[in-house]
């Protein structure tokens, strides 16, 4: 295929294959500068930002160049660049200490960003309108999305042949090949130049794009079917389940949200740009799938509230309401447009349009300080904190010191002061802290364990002490069904507390107080289950006097000491 057949297209070729290797150089210098510890790498709110500009805004002008005028081009690039930099930098600032470089949540916020922002642009600039015909916005977002996901693959394989080639040449003990393309000053400009260059195949060929799209749509559109059976099929079971199993999971609002993502991606998959209705079962399934999302987003927003209600704002539970909004204003969009008559679910295109100014609206909010999640919260959790929501002891300060950037060390700073004698001294604990320490340990969950004798109780002591990672035994947090045996395994007229570990037993004997590991068993080559065998029994120490084993059934299991110096 010829990329010059016209000056236009030779023109164009030459701007992509000029960017991509500009992008590659810049990244390789970047990467240079960092590895080798030199200016500007040292200052991280000015070396995130070149990163970041040089990684993300010659995309605008690979997407653009040919698409938009030249001056607009040049506008909505400079606009990118200065946006990136933007929240680049502000990512630096949130960082640990200043010294690393912004989290993934920032890469992915700019790259959705300005992936949205340029599909907004260039309809309205190819139709000259402020708000271009919704066909517009659909044909050329979802090509990008194409030409996006084919041109990664295309860059993937040229990667791949290099590595055969590599291993090839290597065979024949010639290995400048292998050596050339594990250089970064290569590696760089390679990957983004083919990058690139796959990008204008694809907008040379467009029509074959198209058609890819179009297969790819059809095929996801007739997955909503499934999935509005699975939403409807869930919300059904609900009143006979009631919410606490959905609660228990202590990840409700997230899978909810899930849910609600491929039901707006498969409703659009559906719907496409508006018209050629689809099939009646697409139709209806798509009605359906827009009520859904109702009692879907009200139970993800419910769920939210009542996690902040008990244990207040941090971080996550910002950028989950934030897609609580973007899911809720969906939903409203999709209901109207499943109920209103006339044009089959025509007002989805207008709360499509609409839902993407949001969308940039919340990232423009949370990746600055107009909604930073980590300053919502540290407000949020210090009020609680002040109002005696929560106790001092309770409270968690190693948030505030190394988990909330500077505003969770400035506030750390002014509880140092606090009235509260509590609250300033473990404050002050805190802010001299050089590095996070693991939680305290919680108290197991022995709801589930059957004890055996049956009807015997686990000691109070062996109850109530907190374990962490110490106890060498799952089944104490695990929350599942296991089994639990009292038994003098010693001699010393004490029992010891074995709990069930597969197909043997973890010993437990308290020592000065507190309970430790000292030994566990073997089973051998058997393979009677062993729930079996303790409700068969008899359960007894062997009377050897060189060995001691547990006998359970016809189980024989051997004591091996464990834990520190393994005595028992």
């Amino acid at each position: 295929m010829d990329l010059t057949a016209s000056p236009s297209a030779r023109t164009t070729t030459a701007i992509r294959l000029g960017v991509g290797f500009l992008q590659g150089l810049a990244l390789f210098l970047l990467h240079h500068v960092q590895t080798a510890k030199l200016w500007p790498s040292t200052e991280p709110l000015i070396f995130a930002p070149l990163m970041l500009v040089a990684a993300f805004a010659p995309f605008v002008v690979l997407a653009g160049v040919g698409a938009l005028k030249r001056k607009s081009l040049i506008v909505w690039t400079l606009g990118a660049a200065i946006l990136t930099a933007g929240l680049a930098w502000h990512g630096a600032w949130q960082g640990v200490d200043g010294d690393r470089m912004p989290d993934a949540p920032v890469f992915l916020a700019i790259a959705a960003g300005l992936f949205i922002a340029h599909h907004l642009i260039q309809p309205a600039q190819a139709e000259r309108r402020w708000v271009a015909a919704y066909p517009a916005y659909f044909d050329i977002t979802w090509m990008h999305g194409v030409q996006l996901a084919l041109s990664v693959a295309f860059t993937g394989a040229f990667w791949i042949l290099l590595f055969l080639g590599s291993s090839l040449f290597k065979l024949i003990g010639i290995e400048a090949f292998q050596k050339l393309i594990s250089e970064e000053a290569f590696a760089y400009p390679a990957t983004t130049v083919m990058f690139a260059a796959a990008v204008q195949l694809t907008d040379v060929r467009s029509t074959l794009v198209r058609g890819v799209r179009t297969v790819a749509l059809t095929l996801l559109a007739w997955l909503l079917p499934l999935m509005t059976l699975i939403a409807a099929g869930f919300l059904a079971s609900l009143p006979f389940t009631g919410l606490e199993p959905l609660w228990k999971t202590k990840a409700a609002t997230a899978l909810l949200l899930t849910a609600a993502a491929h039901l707006i991606v498969l409703i659009n998959a559906a719907y496409q740009d508006g018209e050629d209705a689809p099939h009646l079962v697409l139709k209806w399934a798509a009605r359906i799938a827009g009520l859904l999302l109702v009692p879907i987003s009200l139970l993800a927003a419910y769920g939210l509230a009542l996690r902040i209600g008990q244990y207040g704002l941090t971080p996550e539970r910002v950028f989950a309401a934030a897609f609580v909004v973007i899911a809720a204003g969906y939903a409203l969009g999709y209901t109207i447009a499943a109920v209103r008559p006339g044009a089959w679910m025509k007002a989805l295109e207008r709360t499509n349009i609409a839902q993407a100014f949001v969308a940039i609206a919340l990232i423009l909010a949370l990746f600055t300080p107009i909604a930073d999640p980590a300053r919502l919260s540290v407000q949020d959790q210090v009020g609680r904190l002040e109002r005696g929501t929560v106790k001092a002891e309770a409270f968690d300060f190693q948030f505030l010191r190394f988990d909330s950037g500077p505003y969770g060390k400035a506030a750390l700073e002014r509880l140092k002061t606090s009235q509260d004698a509590a609250i300033a001294r473990l404050a002050r604990e805190a802010s001299a802290q050089t590095e996070k320490t693991p939680p305290k340990p919680e108290k197991p969950d022995l709801s589930k364990i059957k004890v055996f004798p049956t009807g015997a109780n686990l000691p109070a002591s062996f109850a109530g002490q907190a374990w962490g990672d110490e106890s060498g035994s799952s089944c104490l947090y695990s929350g599942s069904e296991c089994l639990a045996l009292l038994l003098d395994t010693d001699g010393d007229q004490t029992d010891e507390v074995l709990l069930a570990a597969g197909n043997a037993f973890d010993i437990f004997k308290s020592v000065d107080g507190r309970w430790r590991k000292v030994a566990e068993t073997q089973a051998g080559c058997q393979s009677a289950a062993l729930d079996a065998a303790l409700k068969k029994g008899p359960i007894r120490m062997s009377e050897s006097v060189q060995r001691r084993d547990l006998l359970v059934g016809d189980l024989r299991l051997t004591l091996t000491p464990a834990g520190p110096g393994c005595a028992f």
